[in-house]
């Protein structure tokens, strides 16, 4: 998969998006400047497996992490996992980093954290690549399920 796959996806969409182009960032505040959004506003989205061969996307806003207790229970199981940066590059078409939901190889299921609101900015596919998106967009397109699923930063 590449950023044109993700650009693809995201014009076949329908919602208006912004791309922000910049070299690699080191950490959340340098991604945040150099796609003029608060670090709040960046989304990273994640890959969990439920089981073999079962995976879903987590929409998690900078500056947050995953709540695994929060998302077991919503998910009805008792184990879920991240993959290794191979596994997830091969499930989904990217690397590590430059994950996204538009132009994965597979439709799966999107679960955006409740706290995914406003403007804000999403990967697109290559490094130092982001779409600027309205948030109720984004989980419109996708069909994403909103719940609470992450802790704020300690």
């Amino acid at each position: 998969m590449s950023e044109q796959s993700a650009f693809h996806a995201l014009e076949h969409s329908g919602i208006d998006f912004t791309v922000t182009r910049h070299g690699r960032v080191g950490s959340l505040e340098e991604a945040a400047a150099a796609r003029g959004v608060p670090p709040s506003a960046i989304v990273k989205t994640i890959v969990v497996r439920r089981s073999e061969d079962d995976y879903l996307f987590v929409l998690v806003p900078g500056g947050r992490t995953i709540s695994w207790p929060k998302l077991r229970a919503l998910l009805g199981v008792n184990r879920i996992s991240m993959p290794d940066a191979a596994t997830a590059k091969d499930v989904t078409g990217y690397e590590r980093g430059t994950i996204t939901p538009f132009g994965a190889t597979t439709e799966w299921p999107v679960i955006a954290d409740a706290s995914v609101t406003g403007t804000v900015s999403i990967g697109a596919g290559a490094h130092g690549v982001a779409a600027t998106v309205l948030a109720d967009q984004l989980i419109d397109v996708l069909g994403a399920q909103v719940a609470d699923v992450t802790e704020p930063e300690h």
